[in-house]
């Protein structure tokens, strides 16, 4: 087993990295070996490793610190390298810092693109332009010196000496959310450069139980088979992956000891869809596909290769449409008993470890009970920020155990922002994730992806709103002087027809006036 000291043949990346700017080139140097590196065609987005007679090189434009290379990425007529910029120590796993990436950058390399039509150029600024919203994808963590994509308990199950392997082969493919960026780094040889990357949270905290300090590491990383938004996202694909996939891995280190406890959730491993209308809550609809069995029995048979015996909680409300829905879920398995609460479960990991009997509960620690509280409280955030674009609703629950009047007011503006978000919004970001995930394959010889849709939401809907807003404006102003003459009766109720017909057309028609995916299917 691993250990947070040093370990002969252990296999570390470069930390900080020189990135030179050249007319013709872009070159990354390693600053603890500057011998080591590699240099990317601006023209083309070749890679090559540097030579070893690099003294005759000219100076470059630019040079400037970057702190890891995320991977690369090739669009219709052009190479991006994403580039980590600044980053934040947010704690350590298992002894070994752990980072938070703060910024990140795209190298361009798509001098071609001069040369190319002006539907390619439309082409690769939509393109561009999801990039953009990836460069500010929340939640990305990654540490030098170990893998943070393996939970404790699959690291015991590992043949000795697998550390002395790259980074990058010793990660679970699932969790690493740059790994289709990573072809041309690893086609390359550059082991050192390659940083597999989680998406999620990482917590960790220091409690003083007693007369024995323990670390407490809450770790949440999101799976990329099914990755997407809130609504865009539902349900499991044929294959039996869930969209929301998240495995929380709380581990507690005490007087050299350490235990971990798993906990995995992701949505109802069904086919169906919630798609957006402009309601509040667009309705749901459960697919009635011949698969489903199927679906659902290889999402278990996956779930109890890796994890085990599984125990399933049913989380959906049991009234209105999300009823359906558990109520198909039902009659596709056996219900199963409750699972422990993560409180529960760290009672139980502190009472094997010894540090408290059988009587005592963390709860009897206000100063370490609240670290807990929040530590769970914050992890609910960023995946929620992740996923839905939010910080979670209810969160005062888990912070306080009670709902507050500030959490009451939070909720109330969090789900404002859901609805903005998920109507008018989420298609872009969803795009950005099939994008980067390579979920979507862009196809240099086909259609433009951006011309297959004619109806444009940000086209018309403004003008419908206008139209509304401007309606019963004018219905007000005119029902004021209704009384004065029927001339402006008339007018009051042409324009209170027109407010209600055009609202009744944007009702009929909601979809089409939502943000939606254009890359890719819902399943």
């Amino acid at each position: 087993m691993e250990t947070g000291s040093p370990a002969k043949g252990r296999f570390k990346l470069y930390e900080k990295l020189e990135l030179q700017e050249f007319q013709e080139k872009f070159v990354i140097k390693s600053m603890e070996s500057p011998s080591h590196g590699f240099s990317i065609d601006r023209h083309d987005g070749n890679i090559e490793p540097l030579d070893d007679d690099d003294t005759n090189a000219p100076s470059p434009s630019k040079v400037s610190t970057i702190y890891g290379v995320v991977g690369t990425i090739r669009l219709l007529k052009g190479t991006y390298i994403i580039v980590i910029t600044s980053r934040k120590e947010v704690g350590n796993f298992l002894g070994f810092p752990v980072y938070g990436v703060t910024s990140m950058n795209f190298l361009s390399c798509n001098e071609v693109l001069k040369q190319s039509t002006s539907q390619e150029k439309r082409d690769e600024a939509h393109f561009l332009t999801l990039l953009k919203t990836v460069e500010s994808t929340p939640g990305l963590y990654y540490s030098y010196e170990t893998d943070i994509t393996l939970n404790l308990q699959r690291r015991w199950q590992l043949a000795e000496g697998w550390i002395t392997k790259p980074i990058w082969k010793q990660a679970d493919p699932r969790f690493v959310w740059n790994k289709n960026l990573l072809d041309q780094l690893i086609e390359q040889k550059l082991d050192e450069f390659i940083i597999p990357m989680i998406q999620g949270s990482f917590q960790t905290a220091q409690l003083k139980l007693k007369e024995s300090p323990a670390t407490l590491t809450l770790v949440s990383r999101r799976c990329t088979r099914r990755l997407g938004t809130r609504m865009w996202r539902r349900g499991a694909n044929l294959e039996g992956d869930v969209a929301n996939f998240i495995e929380t891995e709380q581990v507690v280190e005490v007087n050299g000891l350490r235990s971990s406890l798993l906990q995995i959730r992701g949505s109802i491993p069904l086919l169906w869809e919630q798609i957006v209308d402009l309601s509040y809550k667009p309705q749901l609809r459960v697919i009635n596909h011949e698969q489903t069995s199927e679906v659902v029995e290889r999402h278990f048979h996956d779930l109890v290769q890796r994890y085990g015996e599984t125990i399933a909680l049913d989380l959906t409300d049991k009234q209105g449409d999300e009823g359906q829905l558990s109520a198909a879920f039902a009659s596709e398995m056996e219900k199963l008993p409750d699972s422990y609460l993560a409180q529960k479960s760290l009672n139980l990991q502190l009472q094997r470890m010894g540090v408290l009997n059988s009587s005592e509960c963390i709860s009897m620690f206000p100063e370490d009970y609240g670290k807990f509280r929040t530590m769970w409280a914050e992890q609910g955030d960023e995946i929620s920020l992740e996923y839905a674009g939010t910080h979670a609703l209810k969160g005062d629950l888990v912070r306080y155990g009670k709902q507050t009047l500030g959490g009451l007011i939070k909720d109330g503006m969090s789900a404002l922002s859901r609805y903005y978000l998920n109507n008018f919004h989420d298609g872009i970001r969803q795009d950005a994730m099939d994008l980067i995930s390579g979920r979507y394959n862009i196809n240099r010889n086909g259609p433009s992806p951006f011309q297959l849709n004619g109806f444009e939401t940000l086209s018309y809907l403004p003008v419908a709103s206008a139209l509304v807003v401007g309606g019963l404006t004018l219905t007000s102003l005119t029902f004021q002087q209704v009384g004065r003459n029927a001339q402006q009766f008339v007018s009051s109720v042409l324009w209170a027809g027109v407010a209600a017909g055009v609202m009744a057309v944007v009702k009929a028609n909601g979809r089409q006036f939502c943000s939606r995916p254009r890359l890719c299917g819902l399943l």
